[in-house]
């Protein structure tokens, strides 16, 4: 009897540390993921604003210098191929989690993020919002407010 009693007491400090390993290697994971999901936001945002200063390198050289404006401000159909998540051109409401929009009213890019757990900032959206600003190319795409992904400022 004392055998199967020894059992039971070895079996539960064995799931008990399983369970313990499983939360904390589920925590990591979910870090993971936001530093990936940070990482990927950067990238676009670098994309995105690469294909502004390209454009305008295209206008200036197809204009011989002239100073011509183009007409795109939606750096998004500046791409050579859109992202996969990318809405459209939407209003300033209602993103699906990891969905990036551009808005023509507020001429802000928008990105909903699916782990905004990891976002630090003082609005009540978790909605990121960069604004392209200049009157003259090349564009520029800035944060409408301080944003801080995992410790780091995305700009």
């Amino acid at each position: 009897m004392r055998f199967a009693s020894n059992r039971v007491v070895e079996w539960s400090i064995m799931t008990l540390v399983v369970l313990v390993l499983i939360g904390v290697f589920g925590r990591q994971i979910q870090i993971v993921q936001g530093q990936a999901e940070g990482a990927v936001i950067k990238s676009t945002l670098g994309a995105l604003r690469t294909a502004f200063v390209l454009d305008h390198l295209k206008q200036q050289s197809a204009s011989q210098g002239a100073n011509v404006v183009s007409g795109q401000r939606n750096p998004f159909l500046l791409l050579e191929s859109v992202p996969s998540n990318y809405g459209g051109e939407l209003a300033s409401v209602g993103l699906a989690p990891g969905t990036w929009a551009y808005d023509p009213v507020c001429i802000c890019i928008g990105y909903a993020p699916v782990h905004s757990q990891f976002l630090e900032n003082k609005s009540a959206d978790p909605t990121l919002w960069f604004r392209v600003n200049s009157p003259r190319p090349p564009f520029q795409i800035t944060p409408t407010e301080r944003y801080i992904w995992q410790g780091e400022v995305l700009q």
